[in-house]
């Protein structure tokens, strides 16, 4: 009987699967879901293309050989970043628990989540900074001439470019000097050779949308010791990009899953009209081929891959914590695999053609200056607040370009921080269950707790500050989460395991390529991308500041604050346990699943009929441990204290009221 109806399991499960859903109610009434199929892949879509899609990975494909980083790249998102996106969509989606409690299948493991949260909160901290330049500089648009296009004002330097012209100086009436300039009878006419004149002055033009973001907007400070005074305009937009987060969170993720259909989709709208404006600009060709063109002596180079692991792991967003949040809304029996292909390639796809749309511009830039590509580009914050918005005073009708680009920023940073935002409300929401009712308190008292830890970056010195969290607050840490989330679900919970809980959602048997990404080819790269990058390893900079010891110092105190939570919940979550006479016994009761793993609902828990002991209604007074497998028979059942029964008989489950249930051999079956 037992064989029968587990041969008729996968039948009903695929006839399930293959359903039409019904969005007009939540499947899950006390978290909710996704009000629509493509509510879900639309927020995995705007969580994974942000910011880092515009200005991180052209510079990357500039810097590391053009065309060839993508050989690197692709391989490090079919090996590493598609099969751990899968693995978290699949693990979120099953549990219906964000990255804080969906660890309940080896609850030592806990603290693995913990610091995916403490990541992503590290993370919204400065990237709702980068929201609120952009809004600043959206805001300045909005003007017949842009602030950046003329070195009159106040804070403009002796070295603004304007001020020193780039000229021919090849008319008989013009004299060529020896450092560099041009002159006639009328006087200093302009530059004839840039580098001469760099060599012989010492001095280097400056583009007015350089000092304008330098001396302006940041007022930058002499390095990461000088705070400086607050700036005050940015504090305005830093508290508007936060006040914009509450309102969008304030109703949840049907809300949020609503906005994101316009913040998702229109960026794409802006990019097309900004390519297409882009390659019909003079010597944009040069730019292309410049960011297209292979160099595959590169591909020698460690940092090359290294760099293609951390773009995969900042773009696409596996090991943040962000999946498994937006997937535990997710309706049991969805399809995570499409999901998981249409979010994985489409976020590449735009990162490829973002690099397209950044250099057609550079390469008009470039020609406009008479210089060569490589002195405009460069890394970070500048691709986006110094070169665009000088390339932009090169098009006709500036403000409309600029307005067109920072809106399109906004959009793109909007997605990526209701994710990471949402990561850490779900976690502490799905910890203390008892703070739903007071949500919105919840939400206001995140958004007043990140804004005020984010104004210190928007003072004179803030920008340091920035780029330290920008370039330790998560580039290490999610590689070491990244490997110990997949030996975690691989070899402790097991694969064997794993497949037949995906088997019961998908309907079908996952392809053995997973098995085979998860248990060894995703972890070894990332091992392998992780000693070359301690190998490589170099202070950090900010153009040509240097930080000093105590500045890599408090960036390693920020990688600690990250990851420390991996041990410190592990060794709690042992000393805490009651049961075992040895502490290797505790260990070996946290590694195994406590009774509330498993889905969320009775009636698709009900499905799991592989697992000895498998708790079917965890929460119910009268099954506390309940069988649904049908071939356990009591006489394989030993228990700690005398049991209590009730009036059911075996054949189709036991029921104990005791928390601990062994086998014959005195093994924990599972553990409570």
């Amino acid at each position: 009987m037992a064989d029968v109806e587990a041969s008729q399991a996968p039948a009903t499960t695929s006839s399930t699967v293959k359903e039409k859903f019904m969005y007009s109610e939540d499947e899950n009434k006390e978290r909710g879901n996704w009000s629509g199929k493509f509510d879900f892949v639309l927020s995995m879509l705007g969580y994974a293309v942000g910011l880092g899609n515009i200005w991180r990975f052209p510079y990357l494909c500039y810097r590391n050989g053009g065309g060839a980083f993508l050989f690197p790249y692709l391989l490090m998102l079919f090996l590493v970043g598609i099969p751990l996106f899968y693995l978290e969509v699949s693990l979120g989606q099953f549990c219906s628990m964000g990255a804080a409690k969906s660890w309940d299948f080896a609850p030592i493991f806990k603290g693995v989540g913990i610091s995916m949260i403490a990541t992503s909160t590290l993370v919204t901290i400065y990237y709702n900074v980068i929201m609120a330049w952009s809004q600043f500089y959206f805001v300045v648009s909005f003007t017949d001439k842009l602030p950046w296009d003329s070195c009159d004002s106040s804070y403009n330097t002796d070295d603004c470019s304007l001020k020193w012209p780039l000229v021919e100086c090849t008319n008989s009436t013009m004299q060529q000097m020896s450092n560099g300039t041009c002159y006639d009878a009328s006087g200093f006419l302009g530059i004839y050779n840039t580098s001469l004149f760099e060599n012989v002055t010492g001095r280097t033009r400056v583009s007015p949308s350089e000092e304008y973001w330098t001396y302006n907007v940041l007022n930058l400070s002499s390095g990461l010791s000088d705070v400086g005074s607050l700036r005050w305009y940015l504090a305005a937009s830093l508290f508007a990009a936060w006040v914009i987060t509450f309102l969008c969170l304030l109703k949840g993720i049907k809300t949020t899953g609503k906005v994101v259909y316009f913040t998702a989709l229109f960026p794409y709208v802006v990019l097309l009209i900004l390519f297409f404006r882009g390659v019909t600009l003079e010597s944009a060709g040069k730019g292309i081929e410049f960011y297209i063109t292979p160099k595959f002596d590169k591909l020698k180079d460690a940092k090359v891959w290294r760099d293609a692991a951390n773009q995969i792991f900042y773009s696409l967003g596996p090991c943040w914590g962000g999946i498994i949040t937006l997937a535990s809304y997710n309706r049991f029996h969805n399809s995570g695999l499409t999901d998981t292909l249409i979010v994985g390639i489409g976020n590449s796809l735009t990162s490829m053609f973002g690099g397209f749309v950044i250099f057609s511009y550079l390469g008009h830039m470039a020609y406009q200056l008479n210089v060569d590509i490589e002195n405009v580009v460069r890394s970070g914050p500048g691709l986006a607040f110094i070169v665009y918005p000088e390339a932009v005073t090169h098009l006709p009708a500036p403000p409309f370009w600029s307005l067109a680009f920072f809106f399109m920023l906004m959009l793109l940073g909007l997605d990526s921080q209701f994710a990471m935002v949402e990561t850490l409300l779900t976690g502490m929401l799905d910890t203390w269950p008892q703070l739903r009712g007071k949500k919105t308190w919840v939400i206001l008292t995140i958004c007043i707790v990140l804004f005020l830890l984010g104004l210190p970056l928007v003072t004179e010195g803030g920008v340091y500050l920035f780029n330290l969290m920008d370039t330790y607050a998560a580039s290490w840490s999610l590689m070491l989460i990244g490997v110990v989330e997949a030996l975690a679900i691989s070899y402790v919970y097991g694969c064997t395991r794993f497949f037949k809980d995906m088997e019961v959602m998908y309907g079908a048997k996952p392809n053995i390529w997973w098995r085979i990404t998860w248990m060894c080819l995703s972890p070894c790269l990332i091992i392998f991308i992780f000693i070359f990058a301690i190998v490589d390893y170099s202070r950090a900079t900010y153009g040509s500041y240097v930080y000093s010891d105590r500045g890599e110092a408090l960036g390693w105190l920020m990688v600690a604050a990250t990851v420390i939570w991996m041990p410190v919940f592990a060794i709690y979550q042992v000393a805490k346990e009651k049961d075992g006479d040895s502490i290797f016994q505790k260990i070996a009761i946290q590694l195994k699943p406590n009774k509330r793993w498993g889905p969320a609902l009775v009636e698709h828990r009900k499905l799991i009929d592989y697992v000895p002991g498998f708790v079917v209604d965890p929460e119910g007074e009268m099954d506390k441990f309940a069988y649904s497998n049908p071939a356990i028979s009591a006489s394989t059942i030993t228990v700690d204290e005398k049991p209590k029964y009730n009036n059911s008989a075996f054949s189709n489950g036991t029921n104990h009221t005791n928390d601990n249930v062994k086998d014959q051999n005195g093994v924990f079956l599972t553990h409570f």
